[in-house]
């Protein structure tokens, strides 16, 4: 209050609106006697012109109406301005009651003088407030007609609005009290027939979402913004369809959540992600049966520093295991990994570990000393023409890493071992495919010793180190060319959360032996990526921003698939996770799958005869040896570095 009376505006804004409660008392008594005020009633309204001022400036003042500022006056405001205004009337009527009552005063005009009180400050704020809009933005220019109208019209971009509702009311307004948004609303579309033909803040609903190419024929909109967070995935792929369709550019306001957190401003407007276009729901967790097998035990990352091993470590943080083992060969992501979960999720309970999968002596004084109870083994190579090029670091990594993995596990009692794999290992046409089936077999040889071994194996993982769009993004930013390897290559995709819960989820369900692979609806052609891409940044496919096809790089298909010949689908209780075991052998070397100790054994042969010609770098035996033990693997001539 001491500060308030510093403030020269407070004075000013006292003066005002005691001028204001005087003309209200005198206009009451003007409408009262219909503007001929008989001569006996000026004494008595000289006489409490100054008592009802000073009563309504002291009731005003208990309302906090002086504390907030007038150009931002809202509805709260008027709200506490009627409410001042009755109470004044009714300390006014009583303190008249009380001293003459009543004689001589017209009962009426003090209900008159409330309604003009009211009417008067409450006016003086609206023009006030006005006055500011139309300094700053064009909503205000539009009201007052002024002639810069055309001009500031112009010059800013016009767009429409998808959804009149609350999320689409708050983008207006934004847009009309930001003057540093340099955007026109043309107009609204919305589903709901109740809105059709009527106005948010005096801009028109044109129509329903289906009519989104009449109005860009009558209009000149150069982008749409879909303002319906809460929309369900198939409700928001019908929008984006119609915009795709229409060749228009559109964004979207931020999930829900963001608006909880009070993130909801034009300035917040995020690309559409890809992950919205998925064309199913996504994977929900069964937290109860994850938690069973984590918390409070002892859980080990491989790869935690990587795009899919780090989403793991957070999800795995939630469910408080005992420790968490972070094991990385990169020191800075490692680093990274830790400062998350240290400082962001205040979770303390890990040990970070530097080094290779493929360090037996590390590895086994890890294990040594930790006694981990559940593995993920995510540390992989996974760049498919970088392993074509390097196919020995394939073999060390992958295949040898995986193997010195799963053997300590057997060795020192780990109970679940869950092996990250790809669609890739289907039909390999690369290295890095072949070496990851490898892992997959290897795996299936330590059935029967205690641990629970099984794999995941799904697509392409949205967003990822490995992933497309990363690339994408950085070609349109830099205005292109986007390079796609064909027109036709079409994958699967997955979100990085989605990949994460798949692999809880499969050490939940898994028995041993098992593949995990997710339901993930229907494969996207990468040029079609591209293209959305394109229009999500706001520019347009061969017109702003070309993109380029390449040919298909070394190793690379098509199409992947998920599941190889050998192997029969069986359900599981989660509606969205199918599992694959191996009909027959599963080997394709004549090694029955069951015992799995003497295919292990052999295997163990094979495999330090790949590894020895792995330490000569001869990439055309590798891919031999590879060959011979993956039948189905169709190896391609690829140039290797050395």
């Amino acid at each position: 209050m001491i500060q308030q009376l510093r403030n020269p505006k407070f004075y000013s804004m006292l003066i005002i609106d005691a001028f204001l409660f005087a003309v209200a008392y005198y206009g009451a008594y003007l409408l009262r006697f219909e503007f001929t005020l008989p001569p006996n009633h000026l004494p008595l309204i000289n006489a409490l012109v100054p008592w009802v001022v000073g009563m309504k400036l002291g009731v005003f003042c208990l309302f906090g109406l002086y504390r907030g500022m007038w150009r931002f006056s809202g509805l709260e405001d008027f709200w506490r301005l009627g409410q001042a205004s009755v109470l004044s009337m009714l300390l006014i009527v009583a303190t008249v009651a009380y001293t003459d009552n009543f004689t001589g005063y017209p009962r009426s005009v003090f209900l008159l003088d409330c309604v003009l009180t009211f009417l008067l400050t409450g006016g003086l704020r609206v023009c006030i407030r006005s006055y500011y809009i139309a300094r700053n933005t064009p909503r205000g220019i539009r009201a007052f007609s002024l002639p810069r109208l055309n001009y500031v019209e112009k010059e800013r971009k016009q767009i429409l609005i998808i959804g009149a509702g609350g999320s689409g009311e708050k983008m207006l307004r934004e847009i009309f009290d930001n003057p540093q948004l340099h955007y026109h609303v043309v107009g609204f579309l919305d589903d709901d027939p109740g809105k059709r033909g009527r106005t948010v803040h005096g801009v028109r609903v044109l129509g329903p979402a289906d009519h989104l190419s009449r109005v860009l024929e009558q209009n000149n909109i150069e982008q749409v913004f879909i303002s319906v967070p809460s929309a369900t995935g198939a409700q928001m792929r019908r929008l984006i369809d119609i915009c795709k369709g229409c060749g228009i550019s559109y964004k979207t306001l931020p999930a829900i959540g963001s608006i909880m957190n009070g993130n909801v401003s034009i300035k917040s407007l995020r690309d559409v992600n890809y992950e919205d276009l998925l064309r199913r729901p996504p994977v929900s967790l069964e937290t109860d049966a994850i938690s069973g097998y984590l918390t409070n035990r002892t859980v080990m990352v491989t790869g935690a520093g990587g795009s899919i091993g780090s989403e793991l470590c957070r999800q795995v943080a939630q469910f408080k295991p005992q420790l968490l083992i972070l094991v990385d060969a990169s020191e800075s992501n490692l680093f990274h990994m830790q400062m998350e979960l240290q400082h962001e999720r205040e979770f303390r309970n890990y040990q970070c570990i530097l080094g290779q999968v493929q360090q037996r002596l590390l590895m086994e004084s890890v294990f040594r000393k930790y006694r981990p109870d559940v593995v993920f083994h995510a540390a992989a190579y996974k760049h498919v023409p970088m392993l074509e090029r390097n196919p020995w670091e394939a073999v060390f990594n992958n295949v040898r890493g995986s193997q010195v993995m799963m053997k300590l596990s057997k060795d020192y009692g780990v109970k679940r071992f869950v092996l990250v794999s790809t669609d890739k290992a289907v039909r390999p046409t690369n290295v890095m495919g072949t070496s990851k089936r490898l892992t997959e077999l290897i795996l299936q040889s330590f059935q029967g010793n205690g641990t629970k071994y099984m794999a995941v194996r799904f697509g392409n993982v949205v967003g990822s180190s490995g992933s497309v769009i990363p690339l994408f993004r950085r070609q349109i930013e830099q205005g292109g060319p986007v390079t796609v390897t064909h027109p036709e290559v079409t994958r699967y995709f997955m979100t990085i959360p989605e990949a994460a819960q798949l692999i809880l989820q499969a050490g939940a369900l898994g028995e041993g032996g098992e593949i995990f692979i997710l339901e993930m609806g229907t494969p996207v052609k990468i040029a079609d990526m591209a293209q959305d891409l394109i229009r999500l940044s706001g520019k347009q496919p061969g017109r702003d921003i070309e993109i380029q096809f390449t040919g298909l790089r070394e190793g690379e298909k098509l199409y992947e698939e998920l599941i190889t010949l050998d192997e029969g689908i069986v359900n599981t209780r989660h509606e969205k996770i199918l599992v694959l075991r191996p009909n027959g052998n599963g080997n394709g070397n004549g090694h029955h799958a069951g015992n799995h100790d003497a295919f292990r054994q052999w295997l163990d042969r094979e495999l330090e005869e790949l590894c020895a010609i792995a330490r000569k770098h001869d990439s055309y035996a590798i891919k031999r040896k590879l060959k011979q033990l993956v039948p189905e693997y169709t190896p391609q001539d690829a140039e290797c570095v050395l």
